[in-house]
């Protein structure tokens, strides 16, 4: 009898240390997923930094502003894609036994990844600006009176350069549409993502 009730003992007493483990992994696994929506939330807010710099680069033309911004801006989005990395290697250990989750993320930065080359392409295009209102440089005009000059830029009006600049605006507003829509379905793609980790925090919380 007393063999037998050390057995039963032993028994509940391993069961409580794996649930109390269980729990343990719930929690850690509950943290990690809180702390990756924070990441998500410094993206956001990097990406409005980026925003209003960029507007206000296009209103000033303030070129070192802008630039150190893009530095500091790719700083923060490397630290972000750097812990989250870190999460998908500890989701993937044998500790955690979480392939589903660390997929997850990892598809969330795949998609983040395809964000950021998108919103840069678009930047650079409207830096650009379309090829029939770019400015011109008049450095290899040649001056013969104060305030007149000979324009090299000056060519006769033919239907061909008229062609020509069509297509190369037609083409100039092909690529700035299907970056924005590249934007706009990565971010819907992200957002789609981002529930699932929402429901997966639902899910562990009720436990």
């Amino acid at each position: 009898m007393e063999d037998f009730e050390k057995k039963v003992s032993i028994k509940d007493s391993m069961e409580i240390e794996q649930e109390n483990s269980n729990c343990s992994k719930s929690n850690e696994i509950l943290n990690l997923l809180r702390k990756f929506l924070e990441i998500q939330q410094r993206r956001a807010q990097a990406y409005s930094k980026l925003k209003t710099g960029f507007s206000e680069y296009m209103k000033s033309g303030g070129e070192l502003a802008y630039q150190q911004l893009c530095s500091e801006i790719t700083v923060e989005f490397n630290d972000c894609s750097k812990q989250v990395l870190e999460m998908e290697s500890l989701f993937l250990n044998p500790d955690y036994c979480r392939v589903d989750l660390a997929e997850l993320l990892r598809a969330i930065q795949t998609q983040e990844k395809q964000k950021l080359h998108l919103t840069a392409t678009i930047q650079v295009l409207k830096k650009a600006g379309r090829p029939s209102e770019r400015l011109v440089n008049h450095e290899n005009c040649s001056f013969k009176k104060p305030m007149e000059h000979e324009c090299v830029h000056l060519q006769e009006i033919t239907e061909a350069a008229g062609t020509e600049e069509a297509e190369a605006n037609a083409e100039y507003d092909n690529a700035l549409k299907e970056a924005i829509r590249g934007v706009q379905d990565a971010v819907t793609a992200i957002n789609e993502h981002l529930e699932e980790v929402r429901y997966e925090i639902a899910a562990l919380e009720t436990e």
